[in-house]
Parts: C-alpha cells; sequence; structure tokens
C-alpha cells in the first residue's frame, strides 16, 4: 500500500477513536516522523508511514533516537493491521 493511502486510513480510524493527530513538518530538519497522535488519555505518540518495502534513512533514524530518547514512541508503520494495534493499546487509561 502507498504511504499516502495508509496514513489517510490510519488517520480516520484515529479520529474515530478520538485521537487528535496533527501532519508534522519541520523545513529545518526534514527526518521528522510524518505525523503525531494525541490520544483522549494523553498519551502522546509519532508514527512514520513506509510502503511495505519502503526504509527509514538514516535522518530519520537519528530522528527517531532523539525523540525515543526523550521517552516518547515513535512507530514505523508499514501495514494497516500494525497501525490499528498501536492505536488499540494507546487508547486506554
Amino acid at each position: 500500500m502507498l504511504e499516502k493511502k495508509l496514513e489517510a486510513k490510519i488517520v480516520k480510524i484515529a479520529k474515530e477513536l478520538g485521537y487528535l493527530t496533527y501532519k508534522f513538518t519541520s523545513p529545518s530538519n526534514r527526518g521528522v516522523p510524518d505525523r503525531i497522535f494525541i490520544s483522549p488519555y494523553g498519551h502522546v505518540f509519532f508514527m512514520e508511514f513506509k510502503s511495505e518495502k519502503g526504509k527509514l534513512t538514516n535522518l530519520q533514524k537519528k530522528v527517531k533516537k532523539d525523540i525515543e530518547n526523550c521517552d516518547i514512541d515513535v512507530f514505523t508503520v508499514s501495514d494497516i493491521e500494525w497501525g490499528i494495534e498501536i492505536l488499540t493499546v494507546k487508547n486506554c487509561a
């Protein structure tokens, strides 16, 4: 599945579950994850969407590590089932 379609489906499901979700862009840092998700219970995490064959760039790996060092989860999502599982697990008190 194309990244754009995968992202759209996950965002739609997230909104149905009550998440706030924002497209994350940073002109001075191209390595940031695609989306920020905030659950109704205050859990904050990021998702980077990739096609099934897609790989993180070295810059994306560095940014992911930097964010995770701040105790914030960054998930790389390449299929709908994995995205739904993340949303379900994070959507609890």
